[in-house]
């Protein structure tokens, strides 16, 4: 995954825990605007989050932060 995106993804994980707590789910739509105006890079989340990890369609968002900062 590019590093760019990894970044995006945690920055979003730590927003959604501060915010509402470490128990907070999240999905991997949340690190996209409501637009497909990058669809390469939704299909790069989307195959790491379900072919990959076979995750569910929302999971704890310190799971997942604690995924990418472990290079899962």
């Amino acid at each position: 995954m590019r590093p760019e995106l990894k970044d995006r993804i945690v920055s979003e994980c730590n927003k959604k825990i501060d915010k509402k707590g470490e128990s907070v789910g999240i999905s991997f739509y949340a690190f996209f605007e409501n637009k497909n105006n990058d669809p390469e890079l939704l299909m790069e989340v989307a195959t790491w989050w379900i072919q990959k990890h076979k995750l569910d369609h929302f999971e704890k968002a310190i799971k997942i932060k604690k995924m990418i900062e472990s290079n899962l």
